[in-house]
């Protein structure tokens, strides 16, 4: 049995694992049918998450400038 969390697996479908920790959540998803089915729902919602075409609204993007652009500003007041 492996106890691979779901962030594990999140971060091998994304290839973020270190090459040994790769190699032994690929050795897992080849015996563990259960581990694999978990992957496989993962890779599936990547793959229509990445067919989505999405954008922020101007107002969005207005706002994280503004929130980036007030943190700048008590970065450089002296205190």
């Amino acid at each position: 049995m492996h106890n691979f969390t779901p962030e594990d697996l999140l971060l091998y479908l994304y290839n973020e694992t270190s090459p040994a920790r790769s190699a032994e959540i690929k050795a897992a998803l080849e015996t563990d049918w259960s581990l694999r089915e978990k992957f496989e729902t993962m890779s599936a919602a990547q793959q229509k998450l990445e067919k989505v075409k999405m954008s922020p609204s101007q107002q969005t993007i207005d706002s994280i400038l503004n929130y980036a652009e007030k943190a700048v500003g008590e970065l450089s007041t002296p205190v």
